[in-house]
């Protein structure tokens, strides 16, 4: 038989699990006389058991049987002190068979049985009974299970009972467990800001437990654990004076500090709910100030547009004017949240403020010099408030504030604020967190906060602009503290760049925070300097060792001197014909040329040579005027001669013609009909283009033909369309502004001229194709 294919059975069968006939055998051992080597007295109770397998489930045990004193002796008897027989036999129990029933014993039996597991160090099974006694907590057992807690130091299990004990302070108060607390359970539960119960019921209370206490000398320490200023006069005359456990000097104490003091400074006590919205009808959250009341505590953060689905107030100078929140009752909180309208590019400031009696106002949050959209995420200190303010301050478009959602929470997270900003601790400049891109050229709106930093090439995943004119601009949702930046520059050549950074509050007033003008940087760029509060970084690039494009991911800019070719393709061609000058052949002017990613409009994209031997260039154009002059930041255009027909370049395998470009309606025309922008005019009666067939020129290149938005330099070259227009991102396309160029069939054209140059091999073939087009 051959043992090359060993036998592979299902994993269900190949492994004998027959723990339960385990438990279930030892388990008949248990408090039998049989085999048995050791005996336990508990209460005048016997319980006779193994000294190895106690050893080997309990380190106390083993210590205690095998450790060389007398109850290592055989037929040893041991006695245990403070152990009761019940909670004792249940652990034997569970040491034999690892099984415990919880459910069907006693509370005091339960607690007891967590006091043995504490004491032999089985920590699996302390945290189990921790857990059922969490589940079972209730108004009458919660006082007795905290203390046992905090006997053990249990803190996971006296977290959950203090948070029992807050929702439930005024029963608590009233029950019989709260009374047998002891003294330091008891302070540890009324001195806690979260123990949300009337000071009068409080003082009550404390009263009980010290009568039930009869040492007068924890009487004083107890009853200081009253909150007197928070008592109105009335309750500190006719309750506290009449019982005579607190001094007069006391009571006057009190009375000055409430008279003194702001009512904000003084101690509340509110609800602590962590990690919930307590801003909801569920807890009797309520809108009393502001218009459009019911749109702001619905929860709806998707359904919302110009018309409904959000709660405003008009800005007014003095601030009167807010969206104020009343919550059902007094809680802490340290986060909120707004959702600020965003269907547009506007932003907004505004402040907040919080108050118990709505007279005395704590501003928590101050975001009035800084602009801010979308969804803010705001840290403060804890704070006991019933109300809530938010009073908008500034808007980018009108007078009016718009809120969209309120959220305010008590949050254990961990935060870091330098002058009340938040100091992040994970990127903030992405689409999650609602940062954007205000200004740059991309063809995708938000590539550059994506996260995606493995697709991009030479035309997309990248964000743009033209050096000496622009910068890329990112907005933050919220002013942050920040002190660190991780940039990407495009990396797929050997090009570096040279870029500063700048820090903005208000896109008016900058802050260099990063100078690198003078460095050769490439690829990731990590950043580091002073914090800084900022809601706007700007990215300048001043130098590209390739071009004249600077980017996060860089492109090349096609034009003349590069046969109308990306750098990388032109220097490809020059590699194979390194005798032959693309750029010595005179330039004829044929109309605007689209290319992948850019038009140049410096270049007006006429570098396509003549594939008959060249006549005469005509004599340059005049300047353009001084409304069409580029500005100092702009390279100055070159203007081709004009020749009626096509025009050709030259490449490494033949001559490549290209049709004049023109609109569809023409089957023919004169250099006019193309690009009026793209030369200067030489003559005021050359009409025969557009103007002849009624069709209006495009005297205005810096402005989208379709909207009018003003377009960029860089926006102007993407934006260029071979009718001989220029628009914007959201126009450009030929189906978005009605084209009127026959896209297709001029490619049909230049497919034809490409395939009649061909090489010899494989000319032939197309021959009669490339004499019947001609």
């Amino acid at each position: 038989m051959s043992n090359s294919h060993p036998l592979r059975p299902l994993a269900s069968v190949s492994e004998i699990d027959h723990i339960h006939l385990l438990s279930e055998q030892l388990g008949a051992l248990v408090l039998g006389e049989e085999y048995s080597d050791v005996t336990f007295v508990v209460e005048g109770k016997r319980f006779p058991a193994h000294r190895v397998i106690l050893a080997a489930r309990c380190h106390y045990f083993r210590a205690l049987l095998y450790g060389g004193m007398k109850e290592s002796q055989p037929q040893a008897e041991v006695s245990l002190e403070e152990t009761r027989a019940e909670a004792f036999s249940m652990l034997l129990h569970y040491l034999y068979t690892g099984r415990a029933s919880l459910s069907s014993a006693r509370e005091e039996v339960v607690l007891d049985f967590l006091g043995l597991a504490h004491r032999y160090g089985l920590q699996p099974l302390e945290d189990s009974t921790s857990e059922f006694l969490r589940t079972v907590l209730h108004t009458n057992n919660v006082c007795l299970v905290f203390d046992v807690a905090s006997l053990y130091s249990l803190s996971t299990l006296s977290t959950a009972c203090c948070a029992y004990m807050d929702r439930h302070a005024p029963d608590v108060l009233n029950s019989d467990g709260f009374l047998m607390l002891s003294k330091t359970a008891l302070l540890t539960v009324v001195s806690r800001n979260s123990f949300a119960a009337s000071e009068k019921e409080i003082f009550l209370a404390l009263s009980r437990w010290c009568r039930q206490h009869v040492d007068g000398a924890d009487t004083h320490e107890v009853m200081s654990a009253v909150r007197l200023p928070l008592m109105t006069l009335t309750e500190m005359l006719n309750v506290v004076r009449p019982s005579g456990l607190l001094s007069p000097d006391d009571l006057l104490d009190a009375i000055k500090i409430r008279s003194e003091s702001r009512n904000m400074d003084l101690s509340y006590r509110g609800m602590l709910i962590p990690e919930e919205n307590i801003a909801t009808m569920k807890y009797g959250a309520q809108v009393v100030k502001g218009e459009l009341k019911s749109a702001l505590l619905d929860g709806d953060t998707q359904n919302y547009d110009l018309d409904h689905g959000f709660s405003r107030h008009p800005i007014e100078e003095d601030g009167r004017a807010g969206i104020q929140i009343k919550l059902g009752q007094s809680f802490i909180i340290n986060h909120v949240r707004l959702l600020l309208w965003d269907r547009d590019s506007r932003s907004y400031s505004y402040y907040i403020e919080v108050s118990m009696d709505e007279l005395d106002w704590v501003r928590v949050v101050d975001h009035s010099k800084f602009l801010c959209r979308s969804w803010q995420n705001l840290y403060f200190t804890p704070q006991v408030c019933r109300y809530v303010r938010i009073v908008g301050t500034h808007n980018t478009v009108n007078k009016v504030f718009h809120l969209v959602a309120f959220e305010c929470m008590f949050t254990n997270r961990q935060f870091t604020l330098d002058d009340g900003l938040v100091v992040p601790d994970e990127n903030v400049a992405t689409i999650a967190t609602c940062a954007s891109v205000v200004e740059g050229v991309s063809r995708s709106r938000n590539a550059l906060l994506n996260g995606d930093t493995r697709n991009y090439d030479w035309d997309s995943g990248y964000t743009c602009h033209q050096l000496g004119s622009g910068a890329i601009v990112i907005q933050l949702a919220q002013p942050y503290s920040i002190g660190s930046l991780r940039l990407l520059l495009w990396d797929c050549d050997e090009r570096s760049y040279s870029y500063y950074v700048e820090a903005s509050t208000n896109q008016q007033t900058w802050t260099k925070v990063v100078d690198r003008t003078r460095a050769a940087c490439r690829s990731w760029q990590t950043l580091t300097f002073d914090k800084q509060p900022a809601s706007f970084i700007r990215i300048v690039g001043t130098h590209n060792t390739a071009n004249e494009v600077k980017t996060r991911l860089t492109v090349f800019v096609r034009s003349s001197e590069t046969m109308n070719l990306c750098s990388k393709c032109f220097a490809d061609i020059e590699k194979k014909q390194p005798g032959e000058d693309c750029t010595s052949k005179p330039i004829q002017s044929t109309g605007s040329s689209q290319t992948p990613v850019f038009s140049s409009e410096t270049s007006s994209s006429q570098s396509l040579l003549s594939s008959s031997p060249p006549s005469s260039p005509s004599p340059p154009p005049p300047p353009p005027s001084s409304s069409e002059q580029p500005s100092a930041e702009e390279p100055s255009p070159t203007f081709p001669s004009s020749r009626e027909g096509v025009s050709s370049t030259e490449t490494a395998h033949g001559t490549l013609c290209t049709p004049t470009k023109r609109p569809r309606e023409s089957a023919s025309g004169s250099e006019s009909e193309a690009t009026p922008e793209k030369r200067p005019r030489t003559d005021e009666k050359e009409g025969s283009g557009e103007e002849a067939r009624g069709t209006p020129k495009q005297k205005n290149r810096r402005r989208c033909y379709r909207c009018q938005i003003k377009l960029e330099l860089v926006q102007q070259e993407l934006g260029s369309c071979r009718c001989g227009y220029v628009f914007c991102m959201l126009h450009r396309l030929p189906e978005q502004h009605d084209c009127m160029f026959d896209h297709l069939g001029r490619g049909r054209e230049e497919a034809v001229l490409k395939m009649v140059k061909l090489d010899r091999k494989v000319g032939r073939s197309c021959q009669r194709i490339g004499e019947e087009c001609s």
